[in-house]
C-alpha cells in the first residue's frame, strides 16, 4: 500500500485540505483524527472530535485502543486499498499511526505549508484559538450518529477548474468539539514527574530518581533522568525496560509522545535485606534529591 501523510500543527487547516490533497495524488482513502474516510462516507472509526476531553481526543486520533486500530486495520484489508492519506500534527504522529495500523514506512510526507498559503494557515488558526472550530471531511449526517458537541454549519469544498467553473470536490462538516468550550487545558511537568516516578518505582533496580527534566516539544516530549541504583542489575537492560516503562506510562496517562528517554546512572548501593529505605532518609542522604522538579503551579 502507498502511504502518503499530511503533516501540519493543530489548527492549520489540514482536515480542510485532506480531500483536495487526495484528490491531486489519487488517493481515496484518507485517515484523520480516528476516522477512515471515503470520498463522503465514514467507513470506520470514531472521531477523535467526538470525545469529551483533549487527552481522550489525542488518545483516539493515534489509535491507542486495539479494537479501534483492529477495526481501521480491517476496513483497509476488507476495501483492498492500495493508497491511503495519514492526517497528523507530526512525523511522529503519522508514523505511530501507520505502524499500529501495520501499514509500514511513510512513503511521502506532504506539509501544510506545501500546500497552503501562510495566509491561508494563520486565518486557519485564528478560526480554532478564537472561536474553537474543527473541521471533519465529511458531510454533517455522517457525523450526527455519535458526535458529542455543537454542529455548526455544513462546509461544501469547491476547487476552480476556469473562468466561473467550479468543481464540487466534497462537503466538509464544521464543529466545536465539547472540550474546545470547557476552558484550556495543560499538563504540569510535575505530572509528568510523577508518572515517571511511578514507573521507575515498579522497577526493582532502581533506588530513586535525583534529577528530573521534561522538555516539551511540537513532536513529543523529552525527558532526562538521573537515577540511582541497586547493586547487582546489568545497566543496559534496566534502562531499555526503564525507557519503555516510562514511555508507556506517560503515553496511557497524557498521550504524549515520548520522543527521549535519557537516563544516567549516578550512584550504585547495595539494597540491605528485608529493609527498604525511608523516603526521608533517601533524600536527605543524596545532595543531588533538590535538583528533582518542584510542582508547577497549574495544570
Amino acid at each position: 500500500m502507498h502511504v502518503c501523510a499530511l503533516v501540519g500543527a493543530s489548527g492549520t487547516g489540514k482536515s480542510h485540505r485532506s480531500l483536495w490533497v487526495a484528490k491531486e495524488h489519487n488517493i481515496e482513502y484518507v485517515i484523520d483524527d480516528g476516522l477512515l474516510i471515503k470520498g463522503n462516507s465514514v467507513l470506520a472509526g470514531r472521531s477523535a472530535k467526538a470525545e469529551k476531553t483533549r487527552v481522550a481526543a489525542i488518545k483516539t486520533a493515534v489509535l491507542t485502543e486495539d479494537a479501534h486500530a483492529f477495526e481501521l486495520r480491517s476496513a483497509l484489508k476488507e476495501n483492498k486499498a492500495e493508497s491511503v492519506l495519514i492526517l497528523g500534527t507530526s512525523d511522529a504522529m503519522v508514523q505511530k499511526i501507520a505502524a499500529r495500523l501495520g501499514l509500514g514506512e511513510i512513503n511521502e510526507t506532504i506539509y501544510i505549508q506545501d500546500v497552503s498559503s501562510p495566509y491561508e494557515i494563520q486565518q486557519a488558526l485564528n478560526t480554532r484559538r478564537m472561536e474553537g472550530k474543527h473541521v471533519v471531511p465529511v458531510p454533517t449526517l455522517e457525523l450526527k450518529k455519535n458526535f458529542s458537541g455543537v454542529m455548526l454549519d455544513p462546509l461544501n469544498i469547491l476547487r476552480r477548474r476556469g473562468a466561473g467553473s467550479f468543481e464540487t470536490m466534497g462537503e466538509k462538516s464544521v464543529i466545536r468539539p465539547t472540550y474546545s468550550y470547557l476552558g484550556r487545558f495543560t499538563i504540569s511537568d510535575y505530572t509528568i514527574y510523577q508518572l515517571a516516578e511511578h514507573a521507575a518505582r515498579e522497577n526493582a533496580a532502581v533506588s530513586r530518581i535525583t534529577r528530573f527534566r521534561a522538555d516539551k516539544a511540537e513532536d513529543g516530549i523529552r525527558i532526562e533522568m538521573d537515577i540511582v541504583l541497586y547493586y547487582g542489575y546489568r545497566i543496559p537492560e534496566v534502562f531499555a525496560e526503564l525507557r519503555r516503562q516510562i514511555a508507556g506510562e506517560i503515553e496511557k496517562y497524557t498521550a504524549l509522545n515520548s520522543v527521549a528517554v535519557i537516563l544516567t546512572a549516578k550512584n550504585i548501593i547495595v539494597k540491605k535485606a528485608g529493609k527498604p529505605e525511608p523516603e526521608a532518609a533517601r533524600n536527605a542522604e543524596d545532595p543531588d534529591a533538590a535538583n528533582i522538579i518542584a510542582p508547577a503551579n497549574g495544570g
